[in-house]
C-alpha cells in the first residue's frame, strides 16, 4: 500500500474534515482514504463514457418520449 502525505492543507479544511470524520466515528486518516477512494473511481468515467456506444437519438427525441411517458402516468 502506498502512503501519502499531504502538505499545505489549510487549518480550516483539516478541521472540517476533523469533523466530518468525528460524525462518522473514523479517524481522519481513515475518513481521507475513505474519501480519496471514492473520489479515485471517477479516474476512468471518461474512458468508460468514451467506449460507449455512439446512438443516432438526439437529445429532443429523449426529452419527448420522458415528457410522454409522464403525462401517462
Amino acid at each position: 500500500m502506498r502512503t501519502l502525505y499531504l502538505r499545505n492543507v489549510p487549518d480550516e479544511v483539516g478541521e472540517r474534515l476533523a469533523r466530518l470524520a468525528a460524525r462518522e466515528g473514523l479517524s481522519l486518516s481513515a475518513f481521507a482514504v475513505r474519501e480519496l477512494s471514492d473520489t479515485a473511481r471517477r479516474a476512468d468515467n471518461a474512458a468508460l463514457l468514451g467506449d460507449l456506444p455512439d446512438l443516432p437519438v438526439s437529445a429532443t427525441a429523449v426529452v419527448a418520449d420522458l415528457e410522454a411517458d409522464r403525462r401517462r402516468r
